[in-house]
């Protein structure tokens, strides 16, 4: 039976996921187009794909956990699988705590609008009122360190501005657990340094952090945990050293 739980009452202050046999299918049609549950009624599905199967992992308050592998392993699959993004197709996924994603950089944004109303937007879309938005608003924009760029609107921002901008709003909700996809690599070095900081600061509270990418040294500095995917399968779970370790031996 496949089943998503979550908790993400403001009362919690610790962060806790559990993947137990967890699995994602992509189904496809003819084209090689992916088949939503949405147009399953209107495409007929020629093929199916495992993006994820059988994972057991589980990540603990204070805790972090880096997802290694070469391109295509399933990181990404599995970070929007734990952020509710993607429901499970078998096993079951159990997440404590409020969600904080950076899975993307347009994520949640919109092109037409300035930085600030981006933050506006996505502080309301949290649950705050725009009052509580406006009055914390000048936190952000020290945050997001965008200069004059906040008051222009994102479609004119490179990637790492786009960035830095999702991880104010990340921070403008307070997240028990905190997801980094690849995207966190498009960041500078100064940046890379606040969101290692924040990283930290969310595992000193009791909550957790996953991410995924290529670059190791910046990985072990947030987690001292690693998982290696390898399409879709699990390979190595434990200490980050050993399992990278194992991952280039390979």
């Amino acid at each position: 039976m496949s089943a998503v739980a979550e908790a993400r009452d403001a009362g919690v202050t610790g962060g806790e996921a559990r993947l137990d046999g967890a699995g994602v299918r992509f189904d496809f049609d003819r084209l090689g187009r992916v088949v939503t549950p949405g147009l399953g009624l209107f495409r007929r599905i020629r093929s199916s794909s495992w993006g994820l199967r059988g994972i057991d992992l589980g990540v603990d308050p204070g805790s972090g956990l880096a997802l290694i592998g070469p391109t295509g392993a399933g990181k990404t699959t599995l970070l929007r699988l734990v952020a509710s993004v993607l429901p499970p197709d078998e096993g079951e996924v159990r997440v404590r705590g409020r969600i904080g994603s950076l899975l993307a950089t347009a994520a949640g944004l919109s092109s037409l609008l300035t930085g600030r109303e981006n933050a506006e937007m996505l502080g309301v879309l949290a649950g705050l009122s725009l009052e509580e938005v406006r009055r914390n608003m000048h936190l952000v924009a020290e945050r997001v360190q965008l200069d004059d760029a906040f008051d222009r609107p994102i479609h004119t921002y490179s990637l790492g501005m786009r960035a830095r901008l999702g991880l104010a709003g990340i921070q403008a909700i307070s997240p028990q657990v905190l997801l980094l996809d690849e995207v966190f690599e498009a960041l500078d070095h100064e940046f890379r340094g606040i969101v290692e900081e924040y990283a930290a600061d969310i595992r000193g509270r009791g909550g957790i952090v996953i991410a995924a990418g290529h670059d190791h040294p910046a990985l072990e500095r947030i987690c001292p945990q690693a998982a290696w995917l390898d399409q879709g399968h699990l390979r190595a779970a434990g200490p980050f050293d050993e399992v990278v370790g194992a991952y280039r031996r390979a």
